[in-house]
């Protein structure tokens, strides 16, 4: 092997560094909005940072980077196909009465001694279908949680149930933008992903389901609560019906038959479109809002819409407005700009050889399985605590391990779903984090009153440490791995 010279590990770590505070002030003066454009400036400035050092001491080549930049750019182009048609789905799910159905049956099941378990299930059920946690919290959480006030359980507890369930969903939707950035930062197919995460996902929603289940059977109030307002709003403006749920079934179907994801989301989203065109016309109508236009251009022109940009649907109720809202394609572009930027960055600390370095002194601290995925765990803790947002610490975190993990003999799903397992579930328990931030705004309650209750948030970074401890389903190519010689790279201060 050449030998090559990479910048000392302290010089390496600057451009981080740099990030991180300059993250820390963005989030402080954007707050949620930070993943807007301060973050994306934030990640080119990072990268500007390490091309200077890069350039100015260590003589690398601008080409260089060029030459990474445009390898790493060209293996997320089905990255952002997926990201787009994730799009096309959430809002053709909803329009299409997919999500309402479910919602408008599931919050039907309430009961005061069952509410805290319901309450967790409904979340992850609306979270799973939306791909998103921020917005199941922000809208069906808020309901429920003064449902639980209504019925004297404490907020507390409530709001832990709400927030176990949207990020169970979250981390397990093929909608989610934390998933598939997950996948494709690690570069594992995304259904490959989903499915190892159940190893430990479904083990951390079970202990906390019954957790939910004994603390609500403790609670004797008998009071009533009244959920008119969203089950008349819903039927009101959507035609409810059961044979909407085919539209999951099918795309259950084509994901258990490992159909690839691309194919699954697109065909999804179709299905979805030709329901809507049936069940729902006069709401393809309302978004057409087009009076000149015959019905057949009228139900075309909402159609499109529903795939591509923002939906607005009038249910007579702001909070339900605000549930059935979507953003289509046009959604999913802040997303978009954050990965390519991501990327940028990170070409950037590989170009230099600054990743590197970083890994391989990471790399002379790990003994074993179970350190190589305790590191990953505590990186991503570090990594939300330290730039206050989850969507960088999964790009980070993915870059700094993706090396490691492979040169160590070690799938890249683990890597995948160790990152999710720590750095997805846990930003929501950080109260400077933008997830904190913005359900203990959303929501009235403080993030560390909410923390001791989000059972599934804390069991996730457990479970995985408890499975990589007892090796299950952990593969170890050993035929593929390549020891690591610090001997064979000269370290420049």
């Amino acid at each position: 092997m050449e030998n090559k010279k990479i910048p000392h590990p302290l010089v390496a770590a600057i451009p981080i560094v740099l990030l991180i505070a300059m993250l820390v002030v963005i989030i402080n003066l954007f707050g949620s909005d930070a993943l807007s454009g301060g973050s994306q400036i934030a990640l080119i400035m990072g990268m500007a940072v390490c091309v200077f050092i890069s350039m100015a001491f260590y003589h690398v080549k601008w080409r260089t980077f060029e030459r990474q930049m445009a390898k790493t750019m060209s293996g997320i182009f089905v990255t952002i196909m997926i990201l787009l048609s994730v799009g096309m789905l959430a809002g053709s799910w909803m329009i299409s009465g997919v999500v309402p159905t479910l919602i408008y049956y599931g919050i039907e099941l309430l009961s005061p001694r069952f509410f805290l378990v319901t309450a967790c299930v409904i979340c992850s059920i609306v979270s799973l279908l939306s791909g998103s946690s921020w917005t199941t919290v922000a809208t069906i959480g808020v309901a429920l949680l003064g449902v639980g006030e209504a019925l004297g359980i404490d907020k507390a507890w409530t709001a832990g149930a709400i927030i176990s369930g949207a990020y169970f969903g979250d981390k397990m939707s093929p909608l989610s933008d934390t998933t598939i950035l997950a996948s494709s930062a690690t570069r594992v197919d995304l259904f490959v992903h989903i499915r190892y995460m159940m190893h430990t996902t479904v083990p951390a929603l079970s202990i906390s389901l019954v957790i939910f289940l004994i603390a609500g059977l403790g609670h004797d109030s008998v009071s009533t609560v009244n959920v008119e307002q969203y089950t008349h709003g819903l039927q009101s403006t959507f035609n409810i019906s059961l044979w909407t749920l085919l539209v999951p079934v099918i795309t259950g179907i084509l994901i258990a038959r490992k159909v690839p994801s691309l194919i699954v989301l697109f065909t999804s989203s179709i299905l979805a479109g030709i329901f809507a065109l049936i069940l729902q016309p006069h709401i393809l109508c309302q978004i057409a809002d087009d009076a000149t236009l015959s019905m057949a251009g009228a139900l075309t022109r909402g159609l499109a819409i529903t795939f591509y940009g923002s939906t607005a649907v009038d249910t007579g109720y702001a909070a339900l407005n605000d549930l059935v809202s979507t953003g289509g394609m046009a959604g999913m572009l802040n997303t978009v700009w954050l990965i390519l930027c991501a990327m940028c960055f990170g070409a950037a600390m590989v170009a230099s050889g600054m990743l590197e370095s970083i890994t391989r002194q990471v790399i002379s601290w790990i003994k074993s399985r179970f350190s190589l995925v305790a590191s990953t765990v505590s990186t991503g803790l570090l990594l939300n605590l330290t730039t206050g947002d989850q969507f960088i610490s999964i790009v980070l975190n993915a870059d700094m391990f993706r090396e490691v993990y492979r040169q160590l003999g070690y799938e890249a799903r683990l890597l995948s779903r160790t990152t999710e397992d720590s750095a997805t579930v846990t930003s929501v328990l950080v109260p400077w984090n933008t997830c904190g931030m913005t359900q203990a705004t959303v929501l009235g309650v403080p993030t560390l009153t909410y923390l001791p209750y989000c059972f599934f948030n804390l069991l996730c970074p457990l479970m995985t440490l408890l499975v990589a401890a007892l090796g299950w389903r952990i593969k170890h190519k050993d035929s593929e791995t390549e020891p690591v010689n610090a001997q064979e790279y000269e370290v420049q201060d």
